[in-house]
């Protein structure tokens, strides 16, 4: 302000001397001239740089700053103390077409306030927001494999999104697609959320992953009432409490008691329920599938799935030391991952997706994907699968001493990544809403040094393998087999004695499960949490934006 008033003097008397002649008007006018150079000089900087530069934090205030939650749709006010764009990096819900998408940039007014139903990272508690000029349409953004506060402190890396018109009917607020321009420096704010936690749980339980739109706790104890075998006359007629002996044939009533029950569960999400029967060899091949038929593309399919038959008994396997083959509870495989079909099913159902999802239990898995076979090849004229996510075997993993395998396909080659889009997608939200990117490097160390089988067989700590796999030995294959780009969950698999055996029982995962600072249960918990919030993720980014396959 000094500068600013001694300016307009100088510039006052520049103009009472005019009068005294052109000389001396020559002599006050270089004067003054130079003086005016060097009165601007420490201040050129700052008009030289973008207007961003005189933006700081504190040109957006988030007033709920001290109750943000991680983990759960909420909704927060935006106030602007000057005009800024602001990029929100989550995913939001456009107030004029409902719908979830992955981040917009919004441009508010100074005194304005603008409220935003946001979905913040589940397991990692450092978010933020990036503040520019008002009407800035291009924003640098992270690398897939590193989170955003790792970015922050280095973002050398990295490349840029554009801001676009909403492309749903509706819709309000842009959509983010890759640019080419970073529109240069942003400024963060940083800010902290806390999930929400059940309070009748200990540490030992997973009460850090016990609440939030979706939780491993509430998978831990699906898969504990789909194989409680605490004996029940009048339960059903496997005689116990839980939905045992899930074997494929048509004389086994404890297979149809499972599917009436499965079916009613679903409809409780008001989800449109069919239970397909297939004629497969000599036995029925019985899918359950929950659908909400999309309101942009109800054509296009985004399906979900997990096979709930399990591993039929045979003769013993010889041997004091082998258990048989085979299984009446298999809670490894896959009542794990019927639990986390369930619990995703429950509140995606909540919303309007622009594709039908579809949630579906598989049976006949184990004698040959004869269920997920007999879907994919028996869609209606005019349907296509967009996306297909599979869950088999997932929970004896990271955090556990087990490698928790992400896999993609199909697989072209085992040179290179031939389906980059999911393999970015995979690391996108693996780095930042769960954290994982140390443990995602240690495991693109092991993958690329002996590939899939170790991971499948051996014990490793902190490793989180995201790789294309060369065998589908689930239901990803059928999908994969009609041209459909896919994504998947699985554990130890041929390291683990009792894969299809007797003893896998949810017991048993929990001894499997236990580490030097944690129980097996609470390990479970906060595994089963990462794969079913993971899916979720994958699930709303593939509403928005389905991954084709690459070859």
């Amino acid at each position: 302000m000094e500068k600013q008033e001694q300016k307009g003097r100088e510039t006052a008397d520049f103009n009472n001397t005019k009068q005294l002649g052109p000389i001396m008007g020559q002599r006050r006018l270089q004067a003054i001239t130079l003086m005016t150079i060097m009165l601007l000089a420490p201040l050129a900087g700052c008009f030289g740089e973008s207007e961003s530069q005189a933006l700081d934090e504190s040109a957006l205030v988030v007033l709920e700053v001290e109750a943000l939650q991680g983990g759960m749709w909420q909704t927060i006010t935006l106030e602007a103390k000057e005009d800024v764009a602001v990029y929100i990096p989550y995913f939001v819900q456009d107030p004029g077409s409902m719908r979830a998408q992955n981040g917009t940039v919004l441009d508010i007014t100074s005194g304005e306030q603008q409220s935003v139903n946001i979905l913040f990272p589940p397991r990692n508690s450092e978010v933020v927001f990036f503040l520019g000029d008002a009407g800035r349409t291009n924003w640098p953004i992270r690398s897939a494999d590193e989170s955003w506060v790792a970015w922050l402190g280095n973002r050398t890396g990295g490349s840029s999104v554009q801001a676009t018109p909403n492309q749903d009917e509706g819709g309000l607020w842009p959509w983010l697609v890759p640019g080419n321009d970073t529109g240069g420096d942003v400024i963060p704010l940083l800010m902290e959320t806390v999930r929400p936690e059940r309070d009748d749980l200990t540490e030992d339980e997973g009460i850090g992953a016990s609440d939030g739109w979706v939780n491993g706790r509430d998978v831990f104890e699906w898969v504990e009432l789909i194989t409680d075998d605490t004996p029940c006359a009048t339960c059903g007629p496997d005689g116990a409490v839980g939905y045992l002996d899930r074997w494929i044939g048509n004389a086994n009533p404890s297979y149809e008691h499972a599917i009436t029950y499965f079916e009613g569960v679903m409809q409780g999400y008001d989800l449109d329920v069919q239970v397909h029967r297939f004629q497969s060899n000599t036995a029925w091949a019985v899918n359950i599938c929950g659908y909400k038929t999309g309101t942009v593309y109800p054509d296009e399919w985004l399906v979900f799935g997990a096979h709930f038959d399990i591993a039929p008994p045979v003769a013993p396997t010889p041997g004091p030391d082998i258990p048989g083959y085979g299984t009446r509870h298999g809670a490894y495989d896959n009542a794990a991952g019927s639990s986390m079909v369930l619990s995703t099913a429950s509140v995606l159902a909540e919303f309007d997706a622009r594709r039908t999802m579809v949630f579906c239990l598989w049976s006949s898995e184990e004698e040959g994907l004869w269920g997920s076979r007999s879907f994919a090849n028996d869609l209606p004229d005019g349907v296509t699968v967009s996306n297909y996510l599979n869950l088999d075997m997932a929970g004896i993993n990271y955090p556990g001493d087990y490698a928790l395998s992400v896999y993609l396909g199909p697989d072209g080659s085992e040179e290179a990544i031939d389906q980059t889009g999911m393999f970015h997608l995979a690391e996108w939200i693996g780095a930042d809403a769960f954290d994982l990117s140390y443990q995602m490097e240690r495991g693109r160390t092991e993958w690329l040094a002996a590939g899939e089988t170790p991971l499948w067989q051996n014990q490793y700590e902190d490793v989180v393998a995201i790789y294309e796999s060369p065998t589908a030995r689930s239901d990803h294959q059928s999908f994969q087999d009609i041209g459909v780009a896919t994504l998947g969950w699985n554990g130890v698999v041929d390291g683990y004695p009792c894969y299809h055996r007797n003893c896998d029982q949810l017991s048993t995962m929990e001894e499997y499960m236990v580490t030097d600072d944690a129980t097996g249960e609470a390990n479970l918990v906060h595994s089963w949490d990462i794969v079913t919030w993971w899916a979720v993720y994958a699930f709303l980014h593939m509403d928005q934006t389905p991954v084709p396959n690459e070859l």
